[in-house]
This record gives C-alpha cells, sequence and structure tokens, in this order.
C-alpha cells in the first residue's frame, strides 16, 4: 500500500497537517501578511489622492524628473519611506529608472505587473502577496495627455519577513518535542523520494554533458522506480537517435565542403547565413558573416515572388573574374514560408570554351577544305572549258595544281583522324622502353637535305645516351620531325637550328632551338590550339595544315609529358619536350 508514490505523499500531508506549528504557524502569519498588505494599501491610498495626482502632475511643467521627485519627497512621512520602502520616479516610455529614494535598488529596479499597467496608462495597485515586493504605480500626464512618467512606491517586505521570523522563531521554541517527531519522519521520508530523484538529476546532468555510459540505479518497485526505467530507456534511444544525427551531420557537412558546386545561403533580408570552400573559390573571394546578397552578387536581383514554394528555382548567368558561372536561386523552406535563399554555383568556364573551341574548329576545318577544293575546281572548270584550246605545258601545270591540292586535303584529314584518335584515346601505342637520342638523331637525318636546300645549318648537341624512357618510337619521332620541320621552315636564310638534349627533375628533354623570325608574346598562348597559325599566309605557302603542333602536344601528354614554347620575337624560338624517365625494372 505504502509502495505508491502518491500514498507517500499523502502520509506526509497527513503530518504536516496534524503538526500544530503548521496549523498555527500558517494561521498567524497569514494573518499578519494581511494585515501589513492592509495598511501599506490604505497608506498608499491616503497619500496617492486625485489631488495629489494632480499636483504632481502641474511639476511636469518644469520638465525635469527632479521637480516630481521633490514634490514626492516632501510626502516622505506620510508615505513611510524608510530603508525597506522606497519611491521611485520612471520613464513614462521605457520605464527606465529615473530618481529615487534609493538609487542603489532603484537601479537594480525590476518592473513589476503594477509598473507595466501603469506605463499602460492605468494605475497599478493590485497586491500580489507572492511577490517579492509591495508596490505601487501612478502614470503621470503632461497636457498632451502623453504618459511622461511612472511615479510610486515599493516595499521589499523586509519588515514583514523580520516579524513573521520572529513569530516563527516562537512557535519553534515552543512546540520544539511535537517538530523533532515531525522532522525525523519527515527526513526519512523525503530521503525515500529525494535520493532517487538525485540520481535521476545526476544522470540528466551527464546525459547533457554528453555522457550516456552510465544508467541510473533503480532502487524500487514503485512509481519512481517505473521513472527510472523509462529514463534509462529514454537515454538509450536518445543517445542513439543523437548517434545516428550526429552521423548524418557529418555526411552533410563533408559533402556540403568538398562539392564540386558552390552553395550560398542567405536569409530573408539578404544576409549570408552559409557558405562552402568552393563557392569561395569560385567567386575568387572570402566570403564573411558581414556580407549581404548585393555585395557577393552585385548587379543582379530577384523577387521573393519568383521562388514559390512549389520547387520552382531562378538561373542567372554570373560572371566572377574569369570565371562563367551559372547560378540557381531557389528558396529555403522552413516550415510553412519562406525563410530565405540558396544560391547554387556551376562552374560553366571549360564548358564555355569548349564549345567556343568546337564552333572555331568547325569554322576552321570548313575553311581549310573549302580553300584547296576551290581551288580544285577552279583549276578543273578550267581543263573542261579549255579542252584541246590549251597547250601540254599549261595542262600539266594545272594538273600538277590539283594534284598538290588533293594532297594537302589528304594530309588535312590525316591529321585529323590523327587527332580524333588521340582525343578518344583509340591510337594505338606500341609502348617499349626507348632511347629518346635515337629518335632525334633519325628526325634530323630527314630534314638535313631541307635545312641544305635553305641554307640553314643543323647542327646536334645530343649527349650520347640519355636514361630510358617508355614511349612509342614512331609518335615521338613524329613529334621531334615536327619540331626540327617548325625551326627549318620558318627560318631565315643563314639561319641555324639546334637539337640538344638532357635531363631535367628526374626527366629527358629534347630542346629544339632556332635562329628564325620568332614568335609574337601574344601568340605563345595559342600555339598549340589546332589550326592556329602565327603567320597564315606563310603557313600554308610551305604547307602547313595547322594541326602538327596540336598533334604534337597530344602525342606527348599521352607519354606523360609536356611540350613548352619560349621566343623572343625577331631574334628566334626554342621548343622543348620534357618526358619521364622509365621506372627500373626488377630482376625478380
Amino acid at each position: 500500500m505504502f509502495r505508491s508514490l502518491h500514498m507517500k505523499l499523502v502520509l506526509v500531508l497527513v503530518i504536516l497537517v496534524i503538526s500544530t506549528m503548521a496549523v498555527v504557524g500558517t494561521f498567524l502569519i497569514n494573518s499578519i501578511s494581511t494585515q501589513d498588505t492592509e495598511d501599506f494599501i490604505s497608506q498608499m491610498n491616503d497619500v496617492f489622492t486625485p489631488e495629489f495626482i494632480l499636483t504632481l502632475e502641474r511639476s511636469l511643467e518644469g520638465g525635469a524628473v527632479t521637480d516630481v521627485s521633490q514634490v514626492i519627497e516632501a510626502y516622505s512621512a506620510q508615505l513611510g519611506i524608510d530603508k525597506n520602502r522606497m519611491f521611485f520616479v520612471l520613464d513614462g516610455k521605457s520605464g527606465a529608472y529615473l530618481a529615487g529614494s534609493d538609487d542603489s535598488r532603484g537601479k537594480s529596479l525590476r518592473l513589476s505587473s503594477n509598473m507595466l499597467a501603469a506605463l499602460d496608462g492605468e494605475v497599478g495597485q493590485t497586491i500580489d502577496r507572492l511577490s517579492e515586493t509591495f508596490d505601487i504605480a501612478v502614470p503621470l500626464r503632461n497636457n498632451n495627455d502623453e504618459i511622461v512618467y511612472i511615479v510610486g512606491v515599493s516595499d521589499n517586505k523586509a519588515e514583514l519577513e523580520e516579524l513573521n521570523w520572529n513569530l516563527l522563531t516562537i512557535l519553534i521554541r515552543a512546540i520544539f518535542f511535537a517538530l523533532v517527531v515531525a522532522v525525523l519522519l519527515s527526513f526519512l521520508l523525503s530521503k525515500t523520494i529525494t535520493t532517487p530523484v538525485e540520481r535521476l538529476r545526476d544522470q540528466a546532468t551527464r546525459i547533457a554533458a554528453g555522457d550516456f555510459g552510465e544508467r541510473a540505479e533503480v532502487a524500487s518497485t514503485d512509481e519512481i522506480g517505473a521513472l527510472t526505467e523509462t529514463f534509462n530507456e529514454m537515454a538509450e534511444a536518445l543517445e542513439t537517435t543523437l548517434r545516428e544525427v550526429d552521423e548524418e551531420r557529418n555526411k552533410l557537412d563533408t559533402l556540403f565542403k568538398h562539392m564540386a558546386d558552390g552553395v550560398v545561403a542567405f536569409s530573408s533580408d539578404g544576409k549570408l547565413l552559409h557558405k562552402n570552400p568552393a563557392a569561395e573559390e569560385m567567386l575568387g573571394r572570402e566570403l564573411t558573416g558581414e556580407l549581404s546578397y548585393a555585395d557577393i552578387f552585385p548587379n543582379t536581383s530577384f523577387r521573393h515572388e519568383d521562388l514559390s514554394e512549389d520547387g520552382k528555382f531562378m538561373e542567372l548567368d554570373y560572371i566572377a573574374g574569369s570565371r562563367i558561372l551559372k547560378m540557381y536561386l531557389a528558396p529555403i523552406m522552413v516550415g510553412e514560408g519562406t525563410q530565405g535563399v540558396m544560391a547554387v554555383l556551376h562552374d560553366i568556364t571549360a564548358q564555355q570554351k569548349l564549345d567556343q573551341s568546337r564552333r572555331e574548329f568547325v569554322a576552321n576545318v570548313s575553311h581549310e577544305l573549302r580553300t584547296p577544293l576551290t581551288n580544285i575546281k577552279g583549276y578543273t572548270e578550267t581543263l573542261i572549258d579549255g579542252g584541246d584550246a590549251l597547250d601540254a605545258e599549261t595542262r600539266k601545270t594545272f594538273l600538277d595544281v590539283v594534284y598538290n591540292e588533293s594532297d594537302r586535303m589528304s594530309r588535312i584529314v590525316k591529321d585529323l583522324l590523327t587527332l580524333s584518335r588521340l582525343d578518344s584515346s583509340h591510337m594505338e601505342m606500341n609502348m617499349e622502353r626507348m632511347d629518346i637520342v635515337g629518335c632525334a638523331r633519325a628526325a634530323m637525318q630527314s630534314m638535313r637535305l631541307e635545312a641544305e636546300n635553305q641554307q640553314i645549318t643543323l647542327s646536334s648537341d645530343l649527349p650520347e645516351r640519355l636514361p630510358e624512357i617508355l614511349g612509342d618510337k614512331t609518335r615521338l619521332e613524329q613529334v621531334i620531325l615536327n619540331l626540327v620541320s617548325n625551326a627549318v621552315k620558318y627560318n631565315r636564310a643563314g639561319g641555324s637550328v639546334t637539337v640538344s638534349g638532357g635531363i631535367i627533375d628526374k626527366k629527358v628533354f629534347i630542346r629544339v632551338e632556332d635562329t628564325g623570325l620568332g614568335i609574337p608574346e601574344e601568340d605563345i598562348g595559342r600555339l598549340f590550339e589546332r589550326f592556329y597559325r602565327v603567320d597564315k599566309a606563310r603557313s600554308r605557302q610551305r604547307g602547313g595544315t595547322g594541326l602538327g603542333l596540336a598533334i604534337s602536344k597530344e602525342i606527348a601528354e599521352h607519354h606523360g609529358g609536356t611540350i613548352t614554347a619560349e621566343s623572343v620575337y625577331g631574334t628566334g624560338s626554342t621548343f622543348t619536350l620534357l618526358l619521364p624517365i622509365a621506372e627500373e625494372e626488377n630482376d625478380d
């Protein structure tokens, strides 16, 4: 029967009710409190008459709070102002303390319900016995019926509490022996309740600190014991839930930080809420909390009405320095309303450049093929129309032109097919360990006669051997031959071409230097683009297709290497082929 928590509380209540001290003490204290309250109300009503309030409002004409304070201070005796009771003057709008009889208490004065009522224009005189103070608050209005000040009196109940304490002391002395029994019974009973509650409190403190390792001990089978078991189950469920939430949050944080697209979130008033590193990289600036939407994305705007709750979003193009960004704006939904906007940034710079390159490539291919086709058609029509009227020498000259233009078209198509295979990784490479010096010497030998015909000195500064590389001998010889051929073709009479080799940073290099016309600085960055020519007229005259360097670059990159160009316009150029050294083979 008495295992029930309810019955234990009933037992405590019976003991307290039976206790004479509780009955008598409560009655006397309540009577004294009632009498003190009535005395306070009566005293305040005797002073704060309509005439007195009118006098206070007239003192407002001076415009200083001290005038009002002096009027009230003149009635300090009637108001019973002492160390426990003070008068105050508050600001009629904010309720801030302005003046009073005790500034030390006034500065820490809290707005009571009576003071709040006075701020609303009513006289606050409701006495709450459970409050810490007795007070009354009266609003003072000016000629415009505006509340200027709040005046009133506040009593901290210290005198009443002292009186109650004295009475309680007398009662305790009078019924000491009866109280001893009651205290012992209350102590024993409270321990049965508070001990498990304290355990639950300690457990709750540990859980609040993130420690889920211990469980509260179940020491009884009553309601508190059942509560303890339920609390342990709740702690276990909470631990599992928090772990799952933390795991999901870590996943989202990792995704948010490392996703390729930039994400920037703003509040409904445009203030920055969140951003990820990708967004800062794309925008080329650090995003701090002081920035707003207008600061980060100037010259762009949107209306919240355009971002509907059904998932509709806006799509904008935004230029950030040298980057072209596609920006998607979507609403952030919290509850039933829009709380902000999220901007997702996608870098389309490479895509735009690729589209532009494709358009230029199609235009260049069309142009390169149209020129020989036009020549072939023109000379063929002349041969057809001229018939027997053309002499043999003229006919042969025209046919030579047709043949050369056809051969030129064949080279262009062949180079295009080579590039296509390289782009799609369908070019077959016969990879083997080899010495690149042999390819360089073979390329020089192929161009020696051409160099002599153009009065170009072709010299070698190659070592006897270089560390072996892993590559396709035919393709690499094609690359070096193209570099040497360009150096000879675009040189000047009496110039020179030097082919050298060596090792740089654990890589072998073949360098081709010439004393030709050189390349303008603004053209160096585009040398390896397809169909790009520095001197277009001279290139076509010498049979160039504009694809040689592009093919050479692709072949070098398929071997894990690079080709770089350096030039001083009017002095000469230097092209360097850099290839990685082959790894040493293990004997076993």
